[in-house]
């Protein structure tokens, strides 16, 4: 009898194991979805599980993934905090949590998590990488130069390394470290186009030759990098170089980069070397995408007139001053406003060469009544405060404005009585 009960028993038992089976939750169906692309089928089932098991840290963070893939960020996030919040000890957990959080620009929540992902495994590249990513931002230098090193020094023949740290010596204002990192990368890897760019940029203030054949052997690598072009046009620009200059520019115009700074070098180039009516073809273009670009309008009156098109000229000429005349008037006034301080420092010599320069961009005749009182009264420069209250006179008389007679005659007698001063005693 006891026999035959625990036969029973264990048919039972067998029966429902497949029925045990399907209550169990299988997450591999759940990678299968999300490999296949089935997203949605995949939230659908994560959701069921966690119906009735509120704390599987595994089933959220897959939950989180689908959501990732539909580029529902919000959601993604928030049920990846929850398999943080369950599994606080999951590096990778966590290591999600802080690449969202970078994602949204939310770097001062994903720091704190990167640096105990890094104090747990400080090898660990992906962590650093995102760490030092934050460092950089904050222009916090050394701290990404030091972890940069710790790798470094575990692979010394890894030539990114050496341009991670030559890149942020070079943001730090160490040009000599930076050039000795660079230089280093170019020979454990002589195609690093990143690192002859940035050595480039380091030589172009003090060794143009240097910079431009770098650039050069650059093109040589990889002609199709039309920054390395970019870069090479933009050095024999500055030092007037314009036809080397011009053919990079007509070179990027032909990969389709129609920039308004491409159009306009490249009509500039024309225009130095008496092409006008090239020059005006690549000019009007820039001026169609820029119609406020000063130097494309100084340069389409210039080489319009040097076509004799006198009436397009005055046109461009116009509209360069109509630009320009809001900035002479403001740049005006703070020179004015600079001169004050200066005279309310005593410093007369400085402000005075304030106020002339004021003259420049506004016509004040008072302005000279305050140089001569400067020169009479705290500088005693006799013949300078005669000249300058006898330019004062002048300016009034041609002026249509009414001036005070009695000031004026006061003026008058200021000069004769400085002239007397001058004269040598008898």
């Amino acid at each position: 009898m006891k026999r035959t009960t625990l036969i029973l028993i264990l048919l039972v038992f067998i029966i429902s194991l497949p029925g045990l089976a399907q209550n169990k939750p299988d997450n591999s169906k759940i990678d299968i979805m999300l490999i296949r692309g089935d997203f949605n089928k995949a939230i659908d089932t994560c959701n069921q599980i966690l119906a009735t098991d509120t704390l599987n840290s595994e089933v959220f963070y897959k939950l989180g993934l689908a959501y990732q893939n539909l580029l529902s960020d919000d959601k993604s996030l928030e049920c990846f905090l929850k398999a943080a919040t369950i599994s606080p000890d999951n590096n990778n957990y966590n290591f999600t949590v802080a690449k969202s959080y970078i994602n949204k620009g939310k770097t001062n929540l994903a720091k704190p998590l990167l640096l105990k992902l890094c104090a747990t495994d400080s090898m660990n590249w992906p962590y650093a990488y995102y760490l030092t990513s934050i460092y950089m931002q904050e222009e916090k230098y050394d701290e990404s130069i030091r972890i940069y090193y710790r790798f470094y020094k575990q692979d010394y023949f890894n030539y990114i390394f050496a341009d991670k740290i030559g890149f942020a010596c070079l943001k730090k204002g160490d040009s000599d470290g930076a050039i000795d990192m660079f230089k280093r990368s170019l020979t454990l890897n002589p195609k690093n186009t990143n690192a002859i760019k940035n050595l480039a940029y380091l030589y172009a203030p003090t060794r143009v030759d240097t910079a431009l054949q770098l650039l050069t052997k650059g093109i040589e690598i990889d002609p199709t990098d039309m920054d390395l072009y970019a870069r090479r046009a933009a050095i024999n620009f500055t030092i007037f170089n314009y036809k080397p200059a011009l053919n990079d520019y007509l070179k990027l115009l032909s990969s389709g980069d129609s920039s308004v700074l491409n159009l306009k070098r490249t009509g500039i180039g024309y225009g130095k070397f008496n092409q006008p009516k090239e020059a005006v073809m690549y000019l009007l273009k820039a001026y169609y995408k820029d119609s406020t670009d000063l130097d494309v309008l100084s340069n389409l009156a210039q080489n319009y007139f040097q076509l004799k098109e006198m009436k397009n000229s005055a046109y461009y000429y116009r509209c360069l001053i109509s630009i320009l005349s809001p900035f002479g008037n403001q740049l005006g006034l703070n020179y004015l406003l600079l001169a004050e301080a200066l005279k309310s420092g005593n410093q007369y010599v400085e402000a005075i060469t304030a106020y002339l320069k004021s003259q420049e961009f506004r016509s004040d005749i008072s302005v000279y009544m305050i140089i001569a009182n400067l020169y009479d009264e705290k500088l005693k420069d006799t013949p300078k405060a005669i000249r300058y209250y006898e330019l004062y006179l002048n300016k009034i008389k041609n002026s249509k404005d009414k001036y005070d007679a009695d000031y004026t005659e006061s003026v008058r007698k200021r000069i004769e009585s400085l002239k007397q001063t001058k004269q040598p005693a008898k």
